[in-house]
């Protein structure tokens, strides 16, 4: 029986499978840019009459395919797994609940959401091992 705990935040979610007595670790990073800087920009606007126009429509489409980007691929790590948790300090995780709810064969698996602070890779591993033991 396979046993997944994800600790995830924006930069990058760490995911620890458990199968019987041993585990895997593996690491999958985002690649969500929140503060991009083009070359040459000084203005956060750019004027045309009485019209202001800026671009954070376009940067912010931008960050939202980048994070469906991010936890679709995720999601696409999780297919052989029986049971899941997530855990972690950000709101990625949240969103990645969503994703999974409206994954049909992954939301029966999800057991629950844990808010958990910044932790080495060693008390990731302790924290999933604690959890599927309890």
């Amino acid at each position: 029986m396979k046993k997944t705990g994800i600790w995830l935040d924006q930069k990058e979610a760490n995911i620890i499978t458990l199968v019987d007595d041993s585990f895997q670790k593996k690491t999958i990073y985002s690649d969500i840019e929140t503060r991009e800087r083009f070359e040459g920009e000084k203005k956060q606007f750019g004027r045309f009459g009485d019209q202001y126009l800026n671009n954070e429509q376009g940067k912010s489409n931008k960050i939202s395919e980048q994070t469906n980007r991010y936890l679709n691929t995720i999601i696409s790590e999780l297919k052989n797994t029986d049971e899941l948790f997530l855990f972690g300090p950000a709101q990625t995780k949240v969103k990645l609940e969503k994703a999974i709810l409206n994954n049909p064969d992954l939301s029966s698996k999800l057991k629950e959401i844990l808010n958990a602070e910044k932790m080495s890779e060693n008390q990731k591993v302790a924290y999933v091992k604690d959890y599927f033991n309890n």
